[in-house]
């Protein structure tokens, strides 16, 4: 059954459609007895044809469509349907982004089905095609848009015409070079509200820790040259650090601090979290106080508040992305053809204790 030409599998969609009605884009699969990717290819050669319409996970002749038209606007997309969701992560940071996206779903009367890979994964295309083959109507996304293996499964799923938003990504088309929908935290807004802060509280030269493996670090290094361009402050040095539980990191950690006593830097901007808590533990068994020698404003905020001190940090609007990510893909699937929406949402800076007043006539600039 699956090595019928195409035209076989449509004229049988097509006889199937017209003594069934309506049918799920997994029930067409498994009669026809292909992927749910070939018989979505399938489909949406068809309703191109105008012989057929999609409607929510499936399709309908185009004259049973016309007939429920106003109907289907009002329950297509609210109240049917399953979302795949892939994320790098379901220890720290993601969770609450899938919570927020389970909540949208579940309010929009869709089911979200997760899966979960790794940050060190270089190919997802594997749990992709698991989530297609379990049904999904649409995919949200969280690949490392830098590897080629990714675009390469960008541009299969286009050729698919799967719905996709990326979530905590930016990517274009290999093929239209256009955007991908996406949301995103404004690191921009997130950084520069720190080195405000820094600023507001006499801090005149400051120093960027990143995550050497984090897929945001040069998105935050942009927006920290940036800030400094608007703020009378001094950037001194800029680091990355491996993951804060690998052995090595303590001797990065002080060089940076070594760093930071030779160049007379008062605050640093840490991402994220694990990394600042490292440089706060080591740099007070060295004996310098933070927040009196050493201000530090983490980025994350996912275990931030915790620590003793507990830190000053940027909080990406995790829930709020994972909502407006289901939103995102919600809509796509009721109007395909809408133009490409790119969300960034601002995050919030919760000042707590590791940061101090400092008296400009301190600085050293």
């Amino acid at each position: 059954m699956s090595q019928m030409l195409p035209e076989s599998r449509r004229h049988q969609i097509l006889e199937a459609l017209r003594s069934q009605g309506t049918l799920r884009v997994t029930d067409l699969a498994r009669l026809l007895g292909v992927s749910p990717v070939t018989a979505r290819r399938d489909v949406n050669q068809l309703a191109r044809d105008g012989v057929i319409r999609r409607v929510h996970g499936g399709a309908v002749l185009a004259s049973d469509a016309d007939t429920r038209e106003d109907d289907r606007e009002e329950s297509r997309v609210d109240g049917a349907g399953t979302v795949g969701m892939l994320v790098p992560s379901l220890d720290y940071y993601w969770p609450d982004v899938v919570q927020g996206a389970r909540d949208e779903a579940r309010r929009r009367g869709l089911r979200l089905v997760l899966r979960g890979t790794s940050y060190e994964s270089s190919d997802d295309r594997a749990q992709v095609t698991h989530l297609l083959n379990s049904g999904v109507d649409g995919l949200l996304l969280a690949p490392d848009t830098g590897l080629p293996e990714t675009a390469a499964m960008l541009q299969w799923l286009e050729a698919a015409r799967v719905p996709v938003a990326l979530v905590e990504r930016d990517a274009r088309s290999e093929s239209s070079h256009a955007w991908l929908d996406s949301v995103n935290t404004d690191h921009g807004s997130g950084v520069g509200s720190a080195v405000r802060f820094f600023a507001e509280q006499g801090h005149r030269d400051l120093g960027l820790v990143v995550s050497r493996k984090s897929p945001h670090s040069d998105e935050i290094r942009a927006a920290w040259e940036m800030a400094l361009a608007e703020v009378d402050v001094v950037g001194h040095l800029v680091e990355a650090l491996d993951n804060a539980r690998e052995p090595q990191t303590a001797g990065q950690v002080d060089t940076l601090l070594a760093g930071c006593r030779e160049q007379g830097v008062t605050g640093l901007l840490v991402h994220a979290d694990r990394e600042a808590i490292a440089i706060v533990q080591r740099s007070q068994e060295a004996g310098r106080s933070v927040p009196a020698d050493l201000s530090i404003i983490a980025y994350d905020d996912e275990v931030a508040g915790l620590f003793t001190p507990p830190l000053t940090a940027v909080r990406p609007p995790r829930t709020s992305i994972g909502r407006a990510a289901v939103q995102l893909l919600a809509d796509r699937l009721r109007d395909p053809d809408r133009p490409i929406h790119r969300v960034v949402v601002s995050p919030e800076l919760n000042v707590r204790e590791s940061v101090s007043r400092r008296d400009v006539t301190q600085s050293s600039h």
